[in-house]
């Protein structure tokens, strides 16, 4: 199965069978993709991540990413100050793609009862495959 089908499936199925938040559904496909065990602590430590409590602050998605970033920096050996310079990278490169870092300017509506479900769901597609060729592109160098 290519990344984008994997990636279109399981994030479609952690957002409508699990009901997950976009930090969730985001670390799981890229755990599994990375072949990495997540701790249930850590995803209870995501669940206010979402625009730092649905304040509308730092996307949850660039959260994930720079989770995951530390995660597979300390596999690789990296040190802490490497590791932040890579997070910076990513951080401007997903400013880069999709405008912003706020959760307030991604999703502009905000987060009210009378939006539709999983409003996230294609963004967070989108961001997950830029985590994947960020992180597969840092493999090459």
């Amino acid at each position: 199965m290519q990344y984008q089908e994997l990636i279109d499936q399981k994030v479609h199925e952690l957002y409508w069978k699990e009901d997950v938040n976009c930090i969730t559904a985001s670390l799981l496909t890229l755990s599994q993709i990375f072949n990495i065990n997540l701790y249930f602590q850590l995803l209870d430590a995501a669940t206010g991540i979402p625009g730092a409590g649905r304040y509308g602050a730092q996307c949850g998605l660039v959260g994930s990413a720079i989770m995951l970033i530390g995660i597979l920096g300390k596999t690789k050996g990296l040190d802490h100050e490497e590791i932040v310079t890579i997070c910076n990278e990513f951080s401007r490169g997903f400013e880069k793609q999709f405008g912003s870092l706020n959760c307030r300017d991604l999703r502009p509506q905000g987060f009210h009862p009378n939006n539709p479900p999983h409003l996230c769901e294609k963004l967070t597609k989108e961001a997950v495959l830029l985590t994947l060729n960020y992180l597969n592109m840092g493999d090459k160098k």
